[in-house]
């Protein structure tokens, strides 16, 4: 699996290209998104003091999200940074719209 895929409501609307390299500055921007997660992140309402592995991966993939829906190059290529280098076994991010809310799985163990 040489990609990262981002399925929206069964419809695949972005993929990652996990070879993609990432210069030094990228990878010291990726370490302090660990640092400013590490005071804390909100994930659905709720403020989570010292986030685990999960949740992070689970913050950042929500910020992958909005970056591709607002077409925002940087945070898209950030957000996949941080994913693959974090979680190398991360196959797609499976995620559904019902209005305002999102529900988003991270899958491990499928391609499709």
């Amino acid at each position: 699996m040489t990609k990262l895929r981002v399925v929206l409501n069964g419809t695949e609307v972005f993929e990652y290209e996990r070879s993609t390299r990432h210069p030094g500055k990228q990878r010291e921007f990726l370490d302090n998104m660990d640092l400013d997660m590490d005071e804390g992140i909100e994930i659905d309402g709720e403020l989570i003091s010292n986030p685990d592995k999960m949740q992070r991966a689970q913050y950042v993939a929500m910020s992958l999200l909005y970056g591709i829906q607002m077409q925002s190059e940087g945070l898209i290529s950030a957000s996949c940074g941080y994913l693959i280098t974090r979680l190398p076994d991360l196959k797609q991010i499976r995620a559904v719209e019902s209005g305002e809310e999102v529900t988003m799985d991270l899958i491990f163990d499928e391609e499709n």
